[in-house]
C-alpha cells in the first residue's frame, strides 16, 4: 500500500479556510493534517488485505513512522511519488500488487477498504471514485502491472481509460480538502484522531 504524506505547510492547503484566527492558523491546520492522516494510516494498518505500508514523503522531516517502510521521492509532484513508490515496491516484492491511497480518508474503515481491494484483484488495475464522482481515493495494480498514476483534478475520468472502477463505501470516498468534506466525513464517522482534534480546532461540524 503505497501512502503519499506531503509536508506541513503545504498539505492540505484549502482547509485553512476553515480557520478564524491567523496566529493560531498554522498549529490547527497541522494538527488537523497530521490527525486525518494518522486515521488513514490506522485504518490501513489493520486491513486484513494490506500486505504492507510505504509512505512516501516529499521531504525527510526525520519524523517517525512505525509500522511503515518509508521512501523520501527523489522528483516533485503526487504522481512523481506514487510513479516512485510503485517502481520500489515491484523491485522489492514482485510477486505482490500495489494500490496507491490518498491519505485523507478519516473516516476510513478496514472493512471498506478490505473489500474494496478485494474487488479490485480481480482486474489488471482498478480504482474508487471519490464521493464528488470525478476524483479517485485508490488506485490498484495486479503483479506485474504498471500503476499509471494520473492524480489531480477531474482524475477518475482519466483513471477510468486504464482501470475498472470498483464499488467502495463512504469511508473510502469520502477524502477532505474543505471544512464541508470534514463535516460530510463527520456524518459518516471519523476517526478517533481526527475526532479528538476536529473539536478544538474548529468546533461542531
Amino acid at each position: 500500500m503505497l501512502l503519499p504524506a506531503k509536508a506541513l505547510p503545504g498539505a492540505k492547503s484549502r482547509l485553512l479556510a476553515g480557520f478564524d484566527t491567523a496566529e493560531s492558523t498554522n498549529e490547527a491546520h497541522a494538527a488537523l493534517v497530521l490527525a486525518i492522516r494518522s486515521d488513514t494510516l490506522a485504518a490501513a494498518h489493520r486491513t486484513p488485505g494490506v500486505g504492507r505500508i510505504l509512505v512516501i514523503k516529499d521531504r525527510d522531516d526525520d519524523q517517525p513512522d512505525t509500522g511503515v517502510h518509508v521512501l523520501v521521492q527523489s522528483e516533485p509532484g503526487l504522481n512523481n511519488a506514487l510513479r516512485e513508490g510503485a517502481a520500489l515496491a515491484a523491485a522489492r516484492w514482485p510477486d505482490d500488487g500495489v494500490a496507491a491511497l490518498v491519505g485523507d480518508l478519516p473516516a476510513l474503515r478496514p472493512e471498506d477498504l478490505d473489500e474494496a481491494l478485494a474487488a479490485a484483484a480481480h482486474h489488471a488495475r482498478a480504482y474508487v471514485a471519490d464521493a464528488a464522482g470525478t476524483g479517485t481515493t485508490l488506485l490498484t495494480a495486479g503483479p506485474g502491472t504498471e500503476l499509471l498514476p494520473e492524480f489531480g483534478a477531474g482524475s477518475a475520468a482519466r483513471h477510468a481509460r486504464t482501470a475498472a472502477i470498483v464499488p467502495a463505501g463512504r469511508g473510502l470516498r469520502q477524502d477532505v480538502d474543505t471544512t464541508e468534506d470534514l463535516a460530510a466525513a463527520a456524518a459518516i464517522g471519523l476517526g478517533p484522531a481526527t475526532r479528538g482534534t476536529v473539536a478544538a480546532v474548529l468546533g461542531p461540524v
